[in-house]
């Protein structure tokens, strides 16, 4: 194993770790957006050490590439029900909100 593909794992699971601590303890909406964009970047750094790995970089970019725009629309979808959450409530802490009725 290189030294590069050694540092891609190390930041792939210093970015889980970010991610998922970051998930498990915060009650803020927008935060919890932010721990789950570290958490696709994880995915995204691993799939270019995959690649990297194996010697098919071009594949590896092509699925990157179709996770980024992936990950870009789930984020503007996600960020406008925060944004529906806050102007219904006035609160994004998850522990304030009360009224998710349907």
């Amino acid at each position: 194993m290189s030294l590069l593909l050694a540092m891609f794992i190390i930041a792939v699971v210093l970015l889980f770790a970010i991610g998922i601590y970051s998930l498990l303890v915060t009650t803020n909406l927008i935060r919890i957006l932010v721990s789950i964009e570290i958490l696709t970047k994880g995915v995204t750094l691993l799939m270019i050490g995959a690649g990297y790995a194996t010697g098919k970089m071009v594949e590896a970019e092509a699925y990157v590439i179709t996770i980024i725009v992936v990950e870009v629309v789930l984020l503007a979808i996600a960020t406008g029900i925060v944004l529906g959450v806050y102007r219904n409530n006035g609160e994004i802490y998850t522990s304030h909100i009360k009224n998710l009725r349907g």
